[in-house]
């Protein structure tokens, strides 16, 4: 099996690199949410589209606790792996296995047994509760196939392979666009073709790829094989597991709770949010991949001590994070209607209206996200991923405050609900540069 030691080589060329597969998974992914907003907008109804919308949101929430234990447990594997402890390695693998199968089966129970509640705590309008209602009950049950997929997408990725990820991701995205217009445009199943399209493929790609490491990689394969807990090992994942999910769980929480706010103003903000959010995501989502990849990049060396190494990577990070954002930025600002009338019917004026509102408030701050998702993985891989939480707090702590505040006057309405997104950002920057200047010769003291 590939696999790539990034405490050797060029460092831009070598974190770019191991970057890129990740970024082109993500947008893929991306590219099928775009095709699933678009399907269910032109071939159902703008209230579907609210639905689903929401919805979205609410699994975003649910899976980022499943992403957050798999990214934890990703930094981990990096330091054996950098550190060349195979046995170590091995203990850290069961113990992720256990603790991301228990949340797993947690989140898929409860999650189920709660859905009328959950409806009722987002605000769904009443005029798409039923449909609502049912998409999620659908999507729900695909929990475990996206904990498989990121469980061993996660361990591929710590021992440097980001290529492999994206090949079953692909297959899943592929599939996904293909199942949503057969179901949704051709067989016309309404909110439920989609929500069965969309978890027919997460199973294809969470036990496609959970075949291919079994077969491929002898580390892992021995491992189960010889399955086995140590306390000292399932402590540490759990520590970092633990502490990723909760900020990963904040983060989406924050966004969830805003929906919910969104939700009150009716179905007209809700379709052009629903709408924009998906725009809002594909463009600095090559910025969050990058900062998972960094995350790893930082791991590896600084399991292998390379102290060097670490303090390059942040500046090269840096400089690439910037330039993206400020380039997405500006073609957001002039592209914001075209790409609404992607998902949009040219006649919903309102809504086209909302979405332009929204994308240019917070598109020109792309950076403040960029610079936040370095700060997330930097921490994480210094051994401080409860200051990646402290981040979290701050910056959808102001988002949520604000956006509350602000959008009770009368006069703001909506407006301070995306101008609250960006100020989060900013102060959580703030926060994670100062942080960094007090603490740098500790963080990086090997």
């Amino acid at each position: 099996m590939n696999q790539r030691d990034l405490t050797k080589g060029s460092v831009f060329p070598t974190m770019f690199f191991f970057a890129l597969p990740m970024i082109l998974g993500n947008i893929l992914q991306q590219g099928y949410n775009i095709v699933d907003t678009w399907v269910v907008g032109q071939f159902i109804s703008s209230d579907a589209l609210a639905a689903v919308g929401s919805a979205f949101a609410l699994m975003t929430f649910l899976t980022s606790v499943l992403l957050g234990l798999c990214m934890g447990s990703g930094v981990v594997f990096s330091l054996c792996f950098g550190n060349h402890d195979e046995q170590r390695l091995k203990n850290s693998i069961c113990a992720s296995l256990l603790l991301t199968a228990i949340i797993s089966v947690i989140l898929t129970v409860v999650s189920l047994l709660n859905v009328d509640f959950i409806i009722e705590w987002m605000n769904i309008p009443k005029e798409i509760t039923e449909i609502t209602r049912i998409y999620l009950i659908l999507v729900f049950c695909g929990i475990p196939a996206v904990s498989l997929y990121n469980y061993f997408g996660a361990y591929l990725k710590a021992i440097g392979n980001s290529v492999i990820p994206l090949i079953f991701l692909g297959i899943s995205t592929i599939s996904n666009i293909v199942l949503d217009i057969l179901f949704v445009a051709v067989f016309k199943f309404g909110t439920a073709g989609a929500a069965w399209a969309t978890i027919i493929s997460q199973y294809l790609s969470g036990i496609g790829i959970s075949v291919y490491v079994l077969m491929k990689n002898k580390i892992l394969r021995m491992a189960l094989c010889h399955f086995k807990i140590k306390k000292s090992n399932l402590k540490e994942i759990t520590n970092y597991s633990l502490l990723t999910c909760i900020q990963q769980s904040v983060m989406n929480l924050g966004i969830l709770m805003v929906q919910g706010l969104v939700n009150s103003f009716g179905t007209t903000v809700m379709a052009a949010f629903a709408a924009a959010v998906k725009i809002d995501s594909f463009a600095y989502m090559p910025a969050q991949e990058y900062g998972n990849a960094f995350s790893t990049f930082i791991a590896q060396n600084a399991g292998a001590r390379q102290k060097e190494r670490i303090t390059k990577g942040i500046s090269y990070a840096i400089c690439t994070i910037v330039t993206y954002c400020i380039f997405i930025s500006f073609i957001l600002w002039f592209l914001a209607k075209p790409l609404l009338l992607i998902f949009i019917d040219s006649n919903e004026k309102e809504i086209i209206a909302e979405g332009i509102r929204y994308l240019h408030t917070v598109g020109p701050f792309y950076c403040g996200i960029g610079c936040l998702f370095l700060f997330y993985g930097l921490y994480r891989a210094l051994g401080k991923p409860s200051m990646s939480v402290v981040l979290t707090i701050i910056s959808l702590g102001t988002r949520v405050a604000l956006s509350y505040k602000l959008s009770a006057i009368a006069s703001i309405g909506t407006t301070g609900i995306w101008w609250s997104i960006p100020i989060g950002w900013g102060l959580a920057d703030l926060v994670g540069g100062l942080y960094y200047l007090k603490k740098k010769k500790s963080l990086i003291r090997f």
